[in-house]
């Protein structure tokens, strides 16, 4: 039976802003951007993007990881990290204002934790910075050895190892190199280490109830965080991979002494880091083993040793290693001096009162007009259609929220349908105040622009790029007819594709819309009636989703579950676009609108 997890919070909601606070507060040297607490950004408080003459390194990623990433902030180490919610990627926003916040001359490099939604979200903003004249560099970091090299497309997590990348790209990057450089030292780095991790619990997320998946005698393998540096580099931490995403680890298997627990992890990484609440001690006995394991049965000597907290999961208790392969290069980096406050090396500098800075504005400068988006609301038939259509899909979404949190915790981390009613909801308030909705190509942009503002993780991300390509090709077109928007859907999916790699028969979203963007184009072009294609295409979409029960994931975070745990549901991504096409579709018929004037 579950309870309720004891947590030293004040408000569950807002535990990032607060730990934010204390961070700046406790360490010297850090500030946060004025746009705090919505942009989440912490940053060296020496540096401004006008002046700073080396490349930047920037890291992120969701929350729940401390001391990872802010705790690594400093000179020689990260110019500024972007936290994102509790185990949720940053919105593309917040990472944009972190590069213009510290990105000079020489440009920055982004370093990203393989995550889809992490890929998607730095990868957006990478490309509006670059649009807007910033050099722009980014680097993936999957180490995680429990996983085989080629897991679908989403590939090998980003564990702990992205510390040591990152200490590798900070002391590149403070040694004035050029940003190709601090990039292919980077990378060079992220091919040399491994990570594998242990956990004795699972974490209880803020305001949660306590997980009771792990047994009192059992431990799970295969979860992920920890870093030691060696020759072969080691590290541990607190972790807890799991409950982190919600994707399970590779074994759960009996507790053991922890000596056959390392040796077996060791043997894992060294084939082709704690958490949150292993005491030192314990993280010391295994650093103890890792490190003769690694010399008497591998032959393999250590030439730094690094043991502590670098990327936790809340309260999990377990530990990872990480091993890197060093080399002199490496070693330099390694030893370089950096003021990171969580380094193990220590801290110089004096105790001064953290500062705020504004938030940089684009370069483009160019916001949108009040007056746009307070056009008449006296709508045309086009107008009417489209309003509609939107209120029915986000209504559906809605309506379906609880049997989409179902699915998702049967095969991803359960908060799927949270965070579609959490942008339906905020589609349904906006339309209300600022969509023209006579002009259907900006609606769809300012669709995009609630998702993303609303919306966290991979599923924000993938909607404000389906939003944006359907803008792109529905724009300058006065009269938008069912072969525009056939047109534009299919200009969706393919950027859907494009940035998050998935296709047809991935198990994602796109198992929905591909079959009705065929079969609405097939009749379209045999000359069906408009209203009619839209609803058999809606029917094609259904079908779609509900055959992702029989399909193996390659994609996302369904790509590390079993596929006999995937059949108990069909993808819950899948069955949302299917549900908001389908109720936007059958909307259309019976409608009373005004006719044109």
């Amino acid at each position: 039976m579950s309870a309720q997890g004891k947590k030293l919070i004040n408000d569950p909601n807002d535990v990032v802003t607060q730990f934010i606070e204390g961070l700046v507060e406790t360490y010297p040297g850090l500030q946060y951007l004025d746009g705090f607490p919505e942009v989440k950004v912490v940053l060296r408080a020496d540096v401004a993007a006008r002046t700073y003459d080396k490349v930047a390194v920037i890291c992120g990623g969701g929350s729940g990881h401390e001391p990872a990433h802010g705790g690594f902030v400093g000179q020689g180490m990260l110019t500024a990290v972007v936290s994102g919610d509790v185990f949720t990627s940053p919105p593309v926003n917040s990472i944009l204002a972190a590069i213009r916040a510290v990105t000079g001359p020489k440009g920055c490099l982004l370093v990203v934790t393989n995550y889809t939604g992490d890929r998607l979200n730095f990868g957006l903003a990478a490309e509006e910075a670059k649009s807007e004249g910033y050099k722009v560099e980014m680097v993936i970091v999957g180490d995680d050895c429990a996983l085989p090299p080629t897991q679908g497309i989403a590939g090998r997590r980003g564990l702990a190892g992205t510390i040591l990348v990152n200490k590798v790209a900070g002391a590149a990057a403070d040694a004035g190199l050029l940003l190709e450089v601090v990039a292919e030292e980077a990378r060079h780095a992220s091919k040399l280490v491994g990570t594998m991790g242990v956990a004795l619990s699972v974490c209880t997320l803020p305001g949660q109830e306590t997980s009771d998946r792990l047994g009192p005698e059992q431990i799970e393998l295969g979860l992920g965080l920890v870093s030691f540096p060696h020759r072969v580099s080691l590290s541990a931490y607190k972790y807890n991979e799991e409950f982190k995403h919600g994707e399970p680890g590779a074994a759960v298997t009996e507790l053991q002494l922890v000596d056959v627990v390392v040796a077996r992890v060791l043997k894992q990484i060294l084939s082709p880091v704690s958490l949150g609440a292993t005491p030192i001690m314990e993280l010391m006995i295994a650093t103890r083993k890792a490190v003769r394991e690694l010399q008497l049965e591998y032959g393999i000597a250590t030439d730094r040793v690094y043991t502590g907290s670098f990327m936790t999961s809340l309260d999990m208790q377990g530990f990872s290693l990480s091993i890197m392969k060093s080399d002199t290069r490496i070693l330099q980096y390694l030893d370089a001096s950096t003021k990171a406050p969580c380094w193990p090396v220590g801290t110089n500098g004096g105790r001064q009162k953290p500062a705020k800075i504004a938030v940089p504005a684009s370069s483009s400068g160019a916001m949108k007009s009040d007056k746009m988006l307070q056009q008449s609301r006296e709508l045309t038939k086009q107008g009417c259609i489209l309003e509609a259509t939107i209120e029915a899909g986000a209504k559906e979404i809605i309506r379906i929220t609880d049997s989409l949190n179902e699915w998702d915790r049967k095969v991803g981390d359960g908060d799927c349908g949270t965070t579609m009613h959490r942008g339906a909801t905020a589609i349904l308030e906006d339309m209300k105040k600022c969509y023209p909705m006579n002009d259907a190509a900006e609606t769809v942009n300012e669709i995009g622009a609630t998702v993303r503002r609303v919306m966290g993780g991979t599923t924000g991300i993938l909607y404000d790029i389906l939003c944006k390509a359907a803008y792109a090709s529905l724009k300058g077109t006065k009269t938008v007819e069912a072969k525009d928007w056939c047109n534009a859907l299919q200009a969706s999916i393919h950027a859907i594709s494009k940035y998050g790699g998935a296709h047809e028969g991935y198990r994602t979203m796109l198992d929905a819309l591909i079959p009705a963007s065929r079969i609405l184009r097939e009749k379209l072009e045999a000359g069906d009636d408009p209203m009619d294609a839209f609803f058999i295409s809606s029917e094609a979409a259904l079908t779609g989703a509900e055959s992702t029960r029989h399909m193996q994931a390659q994609a996302g975070r369904s790509s590390y579950i079993a596929a006999d745990k995937l059949a108990s549901a069909p993808d819950p991504g899948a069955m949302a676009a299917a549900a908001w096409y389908r109720a936007a579709a059958r909307s259309l018929n019976g409608m009373s609108c005004p006719s044109e004037s």
